[in-house]
């Protein structure tokens, strides 16, 4: 991969995590400034309901950011773009398609068909 291909992922991958980072803000300071009184119990359920879905994905972002950040680390260290289990190369659509994953499209072919057949 040649220096302007990672200066693209850089790019992508940091303004991902920045993005995600603001949302997670947001949300955090939206819950903790609601002074809400709800004499209705269907509003107070339903308001519930939606926080608790709205955390479920800040879970997910959360997971994540720590891919993204992992993902700059390899940048770093030179090891971005290259399969955890076979050591080569990563392509490019694939990257573009999933800027954090560790492994090839091969690969990770494998690794859904074992998890498949032991019914993960």
């Amino acid at each position: 991969m040649d220096q302007k291909q990672v200066e693209y992922f850089k790019d992508l991958l940091q303004s991902q995590l920045d993005e995600l980072i603001q949302e997670a803000s947001k949300t955090l300071n939206g819950m903790t400034n609601l002074k809400d009184n709800f004499p209705d119990p269907t509003d107070r359920a339903s308001l519930e309901t939606d926080r608790n879905f709205l955390l479920r994905i800040r879970d997910r972002e959360r997971k994540l950011i720590e891919k993204i950040k992992e993902a700059l680390e390899r940048i770093e260290n030179g090891t971005f773009g290259m399969c955890e289990i076979c050591g080569r190369e990563i392509s490019e659509e694939r990257l573009r398609a999933r800027p954090v994953t560790t492994l090839c499209i091969d690969c990770k072919k494998k690794q859904e068909a074992r998890e498949k057949a032991r019914g993960l």
